[in-house]
């Protein structure tokens, strides 16, 4: 019997690396758009500037982790869930960086004035969202609770379908109230690149249902 726990144990994840990187992630993600969250409501170009010079490293470390992961993946004969799952969730959480600090730069760089309900509203809905996918995320080291990630996952989905009435309500105001051509393209842009980034999350809690169904 000692045999056998010992050879097992070679071929076990012993740290179970993955599991601390994502949650890395997902920790790093709802700081992030929280930062963001903030950013929207700041006046100051100057003041904004800051937050996103903080969201730019924040994408970059997330960029990092992605890296590792995919290293990882190429040392670790055994994981603790499928390889493919291990990729999309990572590739999925680095998108949902992505999209926050594309959002964030899109302000800046067309000196854009996010005071608008609808930019208020889709920004509080990323951070919901990223708070709902850490969740679930944090769950899968020891998948005991299938209801909290369930539960998680359902809040994900229905941020994902409330972002996009809002951006189509956002689009359709956009259209009655911007005479500036220049000016509708470049705030349609903002709100496209916000509500991508609830996709991306959706994305995410894809592919942790996916694992829970396969593992729990």
């Amino acid at each position: 019997m000692a045999g056998i726990n010992s050879i097992f144990s070679i071929f076990s994840p012993k740290n179970k690396i993955f599991y601390d990187f994502f949650e890395q992630m997902v920790d790093k993600l709802h700081e992030m758009s929280g930062k963001f969250d903030q950013m929207v409501h700041l006046n100051s170009f100057e003041e904004r500037q800051k937050l996103q010079i903080e969201l730019e490293n924040y994408e970059h470390s997330c960029d990092d982790t992605t890296h590792i992961i995919f290293t990882e993946l190429g040392r670790n004969f055994i994981t603790p869930f499928d390889r493919e799952d291990i990729h999309y969730l990572a590739s999925a959480l680095d998108d949902i960086a992505d999209y926050i600090y594309s959002s964030s730069k899109k302000i800046n760089f067309y000196r854009l004035d996010p005071n608008e309900e609808g930019v208020y509203k889709l920004a509080a809905l990323i951070h919901e969202g990223t708070f709902a996918i850490r969740e679930a995320v944090y769950e899968l080291r020891n998948l005991k609770d299938i209801r909290k990630i369930t539960s998680a996952l359902i809040k994900v989905n229905a941020i994902e379908n409330e972002a996009d009435d809002l951006f189509d309500l956002s689009i359709d105001r956009l259209f009655e109230i911007e005479t500036d051509v220049k000016m509708l393209i470049k705030r349609r842009e903002l709100y496209q690149a916000m509500e991508t980034a609830t996709d991306k999350i959706e994305d995410a809690g894809n592919v942790v249902e996916s694992i829970i169904i396969k593992y729990a």
